[in-house]
Order: C-alpha cells, then structure tokens, then sequence
C-alpha cells in the first residue's frame, strides 16, 4: 500500500524571522509559530515556513505558487491593507495570477484558474 500525500509545504528564505512574521501578518496569514530560527504561518488552511538565511539571493530567486479561488478578491484586500503589488494578469496557461513579492524577495504567485468558454 503506498502512502498518501496530504499536502506541500513551502519552506522561503527570511532575511529576518520578525520582519517575516510581521509582513505576512499584512497579507492576512496567522502566525502558527514563532522562533528565532523558525516561522510557520497559516491562512485558509495554507501553511508557509520560513528558515533564516543571511543570502538575499536566495530568498531572491525562490517563489511559492499559492492556488486561490478568487485573486480579483485577494488583489483588493492587498491594496486596502497596503501591500504593492500589480493587478491580476491572466495567463495563457488558463490561469488569472497575482504576484506580490516579500521583502526579502521571494515571490508568491497566487493563481486561480480561469473559467473555459
């Protein structure tokens, strides 16, 4: 018998665990748990972790794709709460994607997948 997957889990670069938590905060994630050497935040039943890293680079060139049911939705509660970020985009691939990218430079894509017809 094999095992199931039951979800993933994207573990991101943070430049700094405080400055982290209080940015995702923003973008209406709930901290879980807080150390100095580890972060988990939770929103709609979605978890991101953090690890400490001093190389922005890193952090830089990592990015989350996060599935969402309305990202017109999440694109205005972004812009009332102050997060800079464009507007949605649809994509060829059949997806309508908002992209905002954290202080540290990772980049969460959030996509919801557009209608056929």
């Amino acid at each position: 018998m094999n095992g199931r997957i039951t979800a993933t889990v994207p573990v991101l670069a943070s430049l700094d665990i405080a400055e982290s938590a209080a940015y995702y905060q923003t973008l209406g994630f709930a901290v879980t748990l807080q150390l100095p050497d580890y972060l988990i935040v939770v929103r709609d039943g979605c978890e991101l972790h953090f690890w400490p890293c001093d190389e922005k680079h890193i952090a830089e060139n990592t990015s989350c794709y996060i599935r969402s049911d309305d990202v017109d939705a999440l694109h205005a509660e972004f812009v009332a709460r102050g997060v800079r970020h464009r507007p949605p985009v649809s994509q060829p691939w059949g997806m309508k994607e908002l992209y905002v990218i954290d202080p540290h430079g990772n980049l969460l894509k959030f996509g919801e997948m557009i209608a056929e017809g």
